[in-house]
C-alpha cells in the first residue's frame, strides 16, 4: 500500500480497539507506562532508562529502516493510547508528525536529541547523533527527564537506573577511543553505504566515505559510484563495510571496482533481531568497533 494510501486511512482508527488494553492517555499508578518509541535503537535506550516500569512499543523494528518507513493501521493504534512517544528528531522520522496527527495523539512528545549540535550535510542536519557514545548520553539524559516527569514517584528508581546505563556508555566510550586510537590516524579510512557514521568519525578520528548521503531514500547514480571509487584510490581507503538493512550489491560493486576489502557489515541505523550480535544498543556499538577495528587493521597488513 502506498504511503499516502496509508496516512490517509489512518485518521479513521482512533475509535477502534487499542492494542493496549486501557485508552487512557494518563497512566494510572503502579501501571507500567505505555511508550511507544519510533525506532529501535531508540526503543532500546528507553527500555534501558525505564526498566519495569515502561512497556515499549518500537514502530521501527529491528532489522527496518526508519528512513523508508511506511506507518501501518496499527501504529495509529499504538500511537492513540500511549502515555509518551519518543523520537530521534533531527528529520530521521519524516513520517512521524502525520502519523501523529492521524492517530490523534494529545500526549508528550519527546525529542530524544533536543540540545544536540548537529552536523550539516547539504544544509540537513544529520540524524545519527547515536553514533557518537557522547551523544548518546544526552538522548539518555533527555528519556530520564521525561520518565521522571511522567512518574514523579518513581524518580530515584529511574535515577538509578539512568546513571548505571549511562555509566556503561562511558566506559564503552573510553575503551572505544583506546581501541581506535592504537591505529595510525593515515589507516583509520573506510566507506559505508550511506553517510551514516559522520558523527563516529568526528568523535573517533575515522574518515568515512559514502556514496548515498544521510537517508537510504537517495538513488545513487553511476556518477556517485565512480566518485566514491575515484576517493577510495586517491585517500588510501582501508575497508569498505556493508550495512546490515542495505542491498549488499552497490558496494560489492564499489569495491570491485576500488580494490578495496570488505570488512564486515555494520548496524547503522537499527538493532538486530533478539539473539543476534547488535540487539541493544551497547552489543550494536560494540559490535561496530569491534568490526571496524578488525578491518582497518587486516587492511593494513602486507
Amino acid at each position: 500500500m502506498k504511503r499516502s494510501t496509508v496516512l490517509a486511512a489512518l485518521a479513521s482508527l482512533c475509535a477502534t480497539p487499542a492494542l493496549w488494553p486501557e485508552m487512557a492517555h494518563a497512566a494510572a499508578p503502579g501501571k507500567p507506562l505505555r511508550v511507544v518509541a519510533s525506532f529501535s535503537i531508540l526503543g532500546d535506550m528507553v527500555q534501558q532508562v525505564a526498566g519495569p516500569l515502561a512497556e515499549v512499543h518500537t514502530l521501527v523494528g529491528p532489522g527496518g529502516d526508519a528512513h523508508v518507513f511506511e506507518p501501518r493501521p496499527a501504529d495509529a493504534q499504538r500511537l492513540a493510547s500511549a502515555d509518551l512517544v519518543v523520537i530521534n528528531g533531527l528529520h530521521l522520522e519524516g513520517w512521524i508528525d502525520r502519523l501523529i496527527q492521524a492517530s490523534g495523539f494529545k500526549g508528550r512528545v519527546v525529542v530524544a536529541s533536543q540540545g544536540i549540535t548537529p552536523r550539516l550535510l547539504d544544509g540537513h542536519p544529520d540524524p545519527h547523533a547515536w553514533q557518537s557514545l557522547r551523544w548518546a548520553a544526552t538522548y539518555v539524559r533527555n528519556i530520564q527527564a521525561a520518565l521522571k516527569t511522567a512518574r514523579p514517584a518513581q524518580s530515584t528508581q529511574l535515577d538509578r537506573q539512568a546513571e548505571a546505563y549511562l555509566k556503561q556508555l562511558q566506559a564503552l566510550d573510553q575503551r572505544t577511543r583506546a581501541q581506535l586510537a592504537a591505529i595510525p590516524a593515515a589507516q583509520r579510512r573506510a566507506v559505508t553505504t550511506h553517510d551514516a557514521f559522520g558523527y563516529f568519525a568526528a568523535e573517533y578520528g575515522v574518515t568515512w566515505l559514502a556514496p548515498q548521503g544521510w537517508t537510504t531514500a537517495e538513488d545513487v547514480s553511476a556518477k556517485d559510484v565512480a566518485r566514491v571509487v575515484r576517493e577510495l584510490k586517491a585517500q588510501h581507503v582501508r575497508a569498505l563495510f556493508l550495512e546490515s538493512a542495505g542491498d549488499p550489491r552497490l558496494m560489492q560493486q564499489i569495491a570491485r571496482e576500488a580494490g578495496v576489502h570488505i570488512g564486515g557489515e555494520l548496524y547503522a541505523d537499527t538493532l538486530s533481531p533478539a539473539g543476534g550480535p547488535a540487539d541493544s544498543y551497547l552489543k550494536l556499538f560494540e559490535y561496530n568497533v569491534r568490526t571496524i577495528v578488525q578491518a582497518l587493521q587486516a587492511s593494513a597488513r602486507p
